[in-house]
């Protein structure tokens, strides 16, 4: 079985892959994040997936036998990407855009090895309720938002704002976990490793 390296520091996407019972080793490679000139959102974050994929592995010593997961994720409003907010103001002036409105979340996921590369990319609509200013504020000095694409972390206390979710959760998240999963079975890696072996024997008969 080939080894798998996770191409992302976040923590999120960390675990999310453990909870579906994927061994991994982190391998992170910096790249250039920012947008191609008339890059459409899709194209922007699958390019990213793709491009952290492709990078990792080919920075591996030994990139024989490993693949390498990249992803990447976009909160897209009125077409535009909103990015992590680079101060309190930009933050503030983020959430109080997406305030009573649905926005889109686009996450893209890769593999590479050395014969191939896949991706796939899920779209997942968000609604927000009505945001006042105080609890804007009040959760931007929480310090959540602070790295956060779009200023806020659906699994963190920003749950609260959301009153409809259509799409895939764990991939607004941060990974979309059916489609990842699907992915790593192409690459011939399985989920559910941790579970005993005669589990994973029931679980794929049919």
């Amino acid at each position: 079985m080939a080894k798998l390296y996770l191409a992302s520091e976040s923590p999120r996407r960390r675990e999310l892959l453990t909870q579906i019972g994927v061994p991994f080793l982190t391998h992170v490679v910096p790249i250039d994040e920012n947008p191609l000139p008339d890059e459409s959102p899709v194209a922007y974050v699958e390019r990213l997936a793709r491009v952290k994929a492709q990078v990792g592995l080919a920075a591996l010593a030994s990139p024989r036998d490993a693949v390498v997961l990249g992803a990447d994720t976009a909160v897209v409003l009125d077409g535009r990407i909103l990015g992590k907010p680079a101060d309190a103001a930009e933050a503030m002036a983020t959430l109080t855009a997406l305030s009573g409105r649905t926005h889109q979340v686009l996450t893209a996921v890769a593999l590479a090895s050395e014969t191939r590369v896949a991706a796939r990319v899920v779209s997942s609509q968000v609604s927000f309720r009505q945001l006042q200013p105080a609890e804007i504020a009040a959760y931007w000095a929480s310090g959540e938002p602070q790295d956060k694409a779009g200023s806020y972390a659906i699994q963190g206390l920003a749950a609260v704002f959301v009153s409809q979710l259509q799409g895939s959760y764990s991939a607004v998240v941060g990974l979309p976990l059916c489609e990842t999963a699907e992915l790593l079975a192409e690459f011939a890696i399985p989920c559910w490793q941790s579970l005993p072996a005669d589990s994973q024997e029931v679980a794929g008969r049919g």
